[in-house]
């Protein structure tokens, strides 16, 4: 139960953005100007103050690192068991892959930041940060029409990917911020996960999930249940312990990210599928996520 009282606030807010989207009357055109104000200016200000001010351990960034790898490399090949009895076509199927991988950077910041603080945050915003590239990379390269320069052009311009090598590089290079640059950061990382979680909220789709069931739930399972036992399992053996093993398999255990359903439509997937996945994950990830935490509490 405590637990489950430690999540309520984070997934409050995402209820009142789905709420505020359909009641609030702030039209559509407000919600995709929010999601790139948090996506391109608070959650960058957010990953490079916390990686700025971390204190960095290199003996435990490299077995999360392959922790993040294996989280990846296992929900892209179980994703792929699912072609038998997916019953789609294979670009729809391709399209919805992507959710048994790919992570929502939002909830996995605010939870890892109600767990562990500021050092939560920053060996959660290390991790997603060097997951993306793998995350695009996969996720592309299953639905790929074309090359894929303007795929890493894209990554290359990641503002998230762009923020935590600043903030590495910052901190390696032992700058110190100033109190007014500190204090103006931490204002806008403080508005970060709330207007985040705000707009997950806003971006979940309910409709026709399509397909068959059976391939639906056994995307869902991989992503909320296989990898995060995984993890659990392989930790111990990678070395991993205390926050780094914590904010590990928080990752493993987050719900699909909505950058899956942006890619899908332009790519020409199955969007709305694809939209499904995300929203019935997140739901989902409410119970899920407050046992992953009950037992790295325990």
């Amino acid at each position: 139960m405590d637990t489950f009282l430690l999540l309520l606030p984070d997934f409050s807010l995402i209820l009142l953005g789905a709420l505020l989207r359909r009641y609030g009357g702030f039209g559509d055109s407000f919600w995709p100007g929010l999601e790139k104000l948090v996506y391109f200016v608070l959650f960058p200000a957010l990953l490079f103050s916390a990686l700025a001010r971390a204190r960095i351990d290199f003996d435990t960034t490299l077995p999360l690192f392959l922790a993040g790898l294996i989280v990846m490399g296992s929900g892209f090949a179980l994703g792929l068991a699912a072609r038998p009895f997916a019953g789609l076509t294979s670009m729809a199927f391709a399209s919805r892959v992507q959710c048994a991988f790919r992570f929502n950077t939002y909830i996995g910041m605010a939870v890892a930041g109600k767990v562990h603080g500021v050092e939560g945050i920053a060996t959660m915003g290390v991790l997603c940060g060097t997951m993306v590239p793998f995350a695009n990379v996969m996720a592309v390269s299953l639905m790929a029409r074309h090359g894929q320069g303007g795929v890493f052009r894209e990554l290359a311009k990641n503002p998230l990917i762009l923020a935590t090598l600043a903030g590495l590089a910052f901190n390696l290079a032992g700058g110190a911020l100033a109190v007014p640059a500190q204090s103006f950061l931490t204002r806008l990382a403080d508005a970060s996960i709330a207007l985040g979680l705000l707009a997950v909220g806003a971006a979940l789709r309910w409709g026709q999930a399509g397909g068959r069931w059976a391939g639906s739930a056994w995307i869902m399972t991989v992503k909320l249940l296989c990898l995060p036992t995984l993890v659990w399992f392989v930790a111990p053996w990678l070395g991993l312990s205390g926050v780094a093993r914590d904010v590990a398999v928080i990752f493993a255990a987050l719900p699909s990210a909505s950058s899956a359903y942006i890619l899908a439509m332009r790519m020409g997937g199955d969007g709305p599928g694809v939209a499904w996945l995300i929203s019935a994950t997140t739901l989902l990830a409410v119970p899920t996520l407050t046992f992953w935490l009950g037992l790295l509490r325990g």
